[in-house]
């Protein structure tokens, strides 16, 4: 766990449908015929109360959402020593409590696991850890390179997903693989919609948090709320529609480099026939590096979408000197330069917030921001709160 400060402290189920097996188990059973008047007395005799009986014995069974406790020691009431096991053993809409400790593991929360709320028993993220340290680069047991996705610590493919008070990290470092090719080494990849974070840490350097998306056509809606992010290249990434609310994004020194910048925090690749691409509003960007060495964003056109129209809008947010505040955004490409692309401020504030070239950094009007709100990227969806 070399290099990430575990215990730095973080700035600021319905019941299902049943299933198949039920709903065949609650099938009335073929009855024996009766004729003549046998089958009238019986019928006048029995009618209320068979009524009675058919409709408890035949209603539709509901299965309760259970609370599954994850602790590596074992124990009486635990349910799985690891958090993949009790992924593994959840139905839809099940809670998974985590004890607090370091949970060195790959997790996959699969596209069949809806509903699903992981929560740390203390309620703080840095009790809890769940992290590993494969990189884009890293050699997979069967051959090749896990490349960007593949890195990922824990990646979430279920929509409905919920995390609170989690830290999510992968702490494979640079400094210790000079020269290496592919050195993005993603914490979390989100891919559901309705995805909430709530109180959660993010920590790496490359590419710590993907949000994203499963499809092109799928315009996944993902929630962040007082959320504690770090990197330093393109660390908030992906083509999802994600709303960062009074979150936290820390940029830290990097040791390879000489000079600026030395990276990005924000690198969205949002599809074009997407409306609403990242927001971030009421949060804070601070630096550990010296003034002027972070550009804010640059956008990401990959080679699998070459149509994609990267948006990113920061609002109400605090940036520290650690921003260049004359040439906030860069091109990852000069093909696809940041002018074309849809950024926007509005109202921000801080040494790395002044605006001494206005070219350099569009600013929404009033009107316009009206249409920048958490309550217009996520819908009709009301995240949860807490």
């Amino acid at each position: 766990m070399s290099g990430l400060p575990w215990h730095r402290s973080p700035e600021p189920s319905p019941e299902q449908a049943p299933t198949s097996a039920e709903r065949t188990s609650a099938r009335p059973g073929r009855r024996a015929l009766l004729t003549g008047a046998a089958a009238t007395a019986a019928a006048l005799a029995l009618a209320p109360a068979a009524g009675v009986r058919a409709a408890e014995q035949h209603a539709p069974r509901t299965r309760k959402a259970r609370t599954l406790r994850v602790d590596p020691s074992g124990g009486a009431g635990v349910d799985a020593t690891t958090v993949q096991g009790a992924i593994d053993a959840a139905s839809s809409g099940d809670t998974i409590t985590l004890a607090p400790g370091t949970y060195r593991e790959i997790v996959t929360v699969p596209s069949s696991k809806t509903n699903l709320t992981l929560a740390s028993q203390s309620g703080q993220a840095t009790d809890t850890v769940i992290v590993y340290n494969n990189s884009a680069g890293t050699t997979k047991p069967g051959g090749g390179t896990y490349g960007t996705s593949g890195s990922a610590t824990v990646t979430v493919q279920a929509d409905g997903f919920t995390a609170r008070g989690i830290t999510f990290a992968n702490d494979w470092l640079r400094k210790d693989h000079p020269g290496w090719s592919g050195t993005q080494a993603v914490a979390i990849l989100v891919k559901g919609d309705r995805a909430a974070f709530l109180n959660c840490r993010f920590l790496g350097h490359q590419d710590t948090l993907y949000a994203d998306s499963a499809s092109l056509s799928t315009f996944a809606r993902q929630y962040f709320k007082n959320c504690y992010v770090e990197g330093d290249v393109d660390f908030v990434f992906g083509r999802g529609t994600a709303v960062y609310d009074g979150c936290h994004f820390h940029t830290l020194v990097r040791t390879d480099l000489s000079g600026a910048p030395f990276g990005f925090v924000f690198a969205p690749s949002t599809a074009v026939a997407n409306p609403h691409g990242y927001l971030v509003i009421n949060s804070t960007i601070t630096s550990a590096a010296p003034a002027g060495y972070y550009k804010l964003a640059r956008p990401w056109v990959p080679s699998s979408d070459t149509t994609a129209r990267p948006m990113l809008t920061v609002r109400e947010t605090d940036m520290d000197q650690g921003i260049d505040a004359k040439t906030p955004y860069a091109n990852m490409s000069d093909s696809y330069p940041w002018q074309n692309q849809r950024f926007a401020e509005y109202h921000n504030t801080g040494a790395g917030a002044q605006i001494s070239v206005p070219a350099n950094r569009p600013q929404l009007t009033d009107s316009q921001a009206s249409q920048y709100t958490k309550a217009v990227y996520l819908g009709s969806w009301t995240p949860p709160s807490g």
